[in-house]
């Protein structure tokens, strides 16, 4: 492909280096001996089906006209209609969202449910933005890519900077243009087809699954009651992860943004009242910083590290969750992890991880077998975000609204099942050396890859 301009995020999802995030996990394992036609659909399934990029002119509060790029990464229908999330953020390129939407494919087929993969968005950023020109802007946006989406074709979602707000305008500007009423995004109000459950869910299966891998690795003795547990980041997936850990009994001792990172300075570490604050100031857009600086008891209890991650900076922990965005976690931060007894790692972020520290974590793993850091992907460990976001369309289609409860149960099961797909995949297609827990990235990626192609091939896509 030296014919295709550079695409560093996209390639690292791709191919990787020494253990790299899906090739070499398949080539390295028994699957193309045990199914060498499985092979032959390793450069389709790599190429997405269709790539929509598009002008976006809108007017800002002044009255001068903006332009913006918009995308929309229709990957991969084998399994059902595109699903992935609308990203607006400075950052968003063709290469950053076709690595997103790779990732998107086998993420959601490891949900169990029938969803294709995807992913989109703008270079558009709403900080500093007022509500009126975030409208204009998704009305902006909707108008091209509502030609492109549906309820049984792609079925767009939140991500960084499309949060409630944005959603509603999207939805709004879709039911305008189209003249239809259909569960064409997920994230949206309670009240008008959105899902229970569905803020918490990404943080909450996180939580699940790290349940699901401390209670294998220790034969069922342990939960995460008394774990000291490091978090990054303080949007949704770190607050619900932070509160859930809490919930069994967990000591959350970081959270962090772009901004800095708040480290606990004794036992206590967060409770829930921080968290409630937390999420107060986030929702008005505010930084960690300012609510150190205002409250005694932060102070108190907390440090305060401007423009640092918590990895390094972290007494004893048991267990780490990143959860703010992609490559969080270099090598020197994982042997730093490592050195501090972090026994589980598992990523609420997308590609949490860089490929140096994955290195480290697999490494460690089979060097010192239980004893090591065990580590769980982001396709797998943050698939309850689209996991309900799967249940959401099954609402709309159905034209009910299920309980807390029962989305919270469903939630659960998916996250328990893609956890043991996970384990029983690697299981088969990897010699495990006694004493050693089985590649949980490896798994996730041959599950995901095996699925995905098989309904390919059985479509006639590749042969």
């Amino acid at each position: 492909m030296v014919n295709l301009a550079s695409e560093p995020e996209f390639q690292q999802a791709y191919n990787g280096e020494d253990i790299p995030q899906l090739v070499h996990s398949l080539e390295g394992s028994k699957l193309f001996k045990t199914s060498p036609d499985l092979k032959a659909a390793l450069p389709v399934v790599s190429v997405p089906e269709r790539v929509i990029q598009f002008r976006v002119t809108w007017e800002d509060d002044q009255g001068n006209f903006q332009v913006n790029r918009g995308y929309r990464v229709q990957f991969n229908s084998a399994l059902g209609p595109y699903k992935g999330g609308l990203r607006f953020h400075p950052s968003v390129n063709l290469s950053i969202l076709k690595f997103l939407g790779f990732e998107q494919i086998f993420k959601n087929a490891l949900t169990g449910l029938n969803m294709g993969g995807g992913k989109g968005g703008s270079d558009f950023d709403p900080k500093g933005k007022s509500d009126n020109e975030i409208r204009r802007f998704c009305y902006a946006f909707m108008r091209e890519l509502s030609k492109h989406i549906g309820q049984f074709t792609d079925v767009p979602a939140g991500d960084i900077g499309v949060g409630g707000r944005e959603v509603g305008y999207l939805f709004g500007a879709y039911k305008s243009y189209r003249n239809q009423f259909e569960g064409v995004l997920t994230g949206k109000g309670i009240t008008w087809g959105g899902s229970l459950i569905r803020p918490e869910a990404t943080g909450y299966g996180l939580v699940y699954y790290v349940s699901h891998m401390i209670s294998y690795s220790s034969g069922g003795k342990e939960t995460f009651a008394g774990k000291r547990v490091a978090i990054s980041g303080s949007g949704n997936v770190a607050q619900y992860a932070a509160l859930k850990v809490l919930e069994l009994g967990g000591k959350v001792i970081s959270l962090s943004d772009s901004k800095g990172a708040l480290i606990a300075t004794g036992q206590q570490g967060f409770n829930e009242t921080d968290i409630e604050l937390i999420a107060k100031l986030k929702l008005d857009r505010r930084y960690l910083t300012e609510l150190y600086t205002a409250e005694d008891s932060f102070r108190s209890r907390f440090r305060y590290l401007p423009g640092a991650r918590p990895w390094s900076n972290v007494d004893k922990i048991d267990v780490a969750l990143p959860s703010a965005t992609q490559n969080e976690v270099s090598e020197l931060e994982a042997r730093d992890l490592i050195a501090r007894g972090c026994k589980f790692l598992a990523e609420g972020s997308n590609m949490g991880s860089t490929q140096e520290a994955i290195n480290v974590y697999e490494e460690d793993r089979r060097c010192r077998k239980a004893d090591g850091l065990w580590y769980g992907p982001a396709k797998a460990a943050n698939c309850g975000g689209v996991a309900v976001s799967g249940l959401e369309m099954a609402q709309n289609s159905q034209r009910v609204s299920w309980t807390s409860e029962q989305v919270d149960k469903e939630l659960a099961g998916i996250m328990e099942r893609c956890f043991w797909n996970c384990l029983n995949t690697a299981k088969e297609y990897y010699d495990i050396a006694e004493g050693e827990l089985p590649s949980l990235v490896a798994g996730a990626n041959i599950a995901g890859y095996v699925k995905v192609v098989s309904a390919m091939k059985a479509q006639g896509d590749w042969w």
